[in-house]
């Protein structure tokens, strides 16, 4: 039985791009170009891949777009306080209804992955040419499948604990830094009906998403976070939810 492809868009930034030479260099058709043919040399005809930019009309992610979007991926940086807050609504809305989110690098201080976290995503960070050592410590989970454990960045910023994130579902990938510095660089949540899956490398400056470990942990990544067909429903709402827990006036978990 043929299944249709995978229905992945590719959001990125595309300032440090078109601002600074050094990365255009690393970076000719845009960091968000070298994610989606990483997906695209994996998942091949499984995926239908596009890119949306943050300088395009709703910044590219309309509620056609994403309605018609499986799995979306997100880099940001410089812009996060830029995004149409209608916007950063409309993703959170579609991630609880079974769209699935990969948040990459610096993406963990998005207003989407803050609002879906409901904590700070601070961090720790130093930016210089350290080298991650990524370590899996979950071999059986499907985004570590075919990845090397461990494989090594030689050039990359360095993120390090304290990470202000929940504790997560799974916990896939942990990096180590020539500083000494320990992070949990890989991983999984589940929002109402949605995946989501954050790592850790992708400094703009490192040519890390040309690195064929990274691409086949994105590929991989698109794979679990896709999950299947999104639910027949508009609206998320936490009494249907997987696992037939629902939410009290309180806020407390209730069954």
């Amino acid at each position: 039985m043929l299944r249709d492809p995978i229905q992945v868009t590719v959001w990125g930034e595309n300032i440090h791009e078109r601002e600074d030479p050094a990365v255009r260099a690393i970076y000719p058709t845009g960091m968000h170009g070298a994610v989606a043919s990483g997906i695209a040399e994996h998942l091949g005809e499984g995926a239908r891949v596009r890119t949306a930019l943050f300088d395009q009309h709703e910044h590219g992610l309309t509620d056609e777009v994403l309605a018609g979007t499986d799995v979306l991926t997100w880099w940001g940086h410089k812009a996060h306080d830029g995004v149409a807050d209608a916007v950063v609504e409309r993703v959170h809305r579609h991630v609880l209804n079974g769209m699935g989110l990969i948040v990459l690098h610096s993406g963990h201080h998005a207003k989407v992955f803050v609002r879906l976290m409901g904590t700070t995503c601070s961090l720790r960070w130093r930016e210089a040419d350290d080298r991650e050592v990524v370590w899996t410590v979950d071999p059986t989970h499907p985004i570590a499948d075919g990845v090397p454990s461990p494989f090594v960045l030689p050039e990359q910023e360095m993120y390090g604990e304290f990470f202000d994130i929940p504790r997560p579902d799974e916990l896939v990938f942990i990096s180590t830094f020539s500083g000494g510095e320990a992070f949990r660089s890989g991983c999984c949540f589940r929002r109402g009906w949605g995946r989501v899956f954050y790592f850790g490398p992708g400094h703009e400056t490192h040519p890390v998403y040309h690195q064929p470990e990274v691409r086949r942990v994105l590929a991989n990544a698109v794979r679990w976070a896709y999950g299947g067909p999104r639910p027949r429903r508009t609206t998320y709402t936490p009494e249907l939810s997987p696992t037939g827990w629902f939410e009290r006036h309180d806020g407390a978990p209730g069954r």
